[in-house]
């Protein structure tokens, strides 16, 4: 997916450079390149941010219940 990114930019930068002022390239890149560069990598990039999501999730609950079974867990007693 990366490569139809970079692609992409690269054509636009090229459409930006032949632009007759440097505004109208500026907006060209910006729209034409930028923002739906920005909006596809967000949503093909869902997928790998809910696994991520998901991934810290269990290793919080995890951690958690390492610490709810340990030694230290027991209240001390009176001598």
């Amino acid at each position: 997916m990366y490569i139809i990114v970079i692609g992409w930019l690269y054509v636009t930068v090229l459409m930006a450079l032949t632009e007759s002022s440097v505004v109208a390239g500026i907006l060209s890149l910006t729209f034409y390149g930028l923002l739906p560069t920005a909006l596809l990598l967000w949503l093909f990039g869902g997928p790998t941010r809910r696994r991520r999501a998901a991934r810290m999730a269990s290793n919080a609950s995890d951690t958690r219940s390492e610490t709810r079974g340990g030694a230290n867990d027991h209240p001390p007693q009176d001598r």
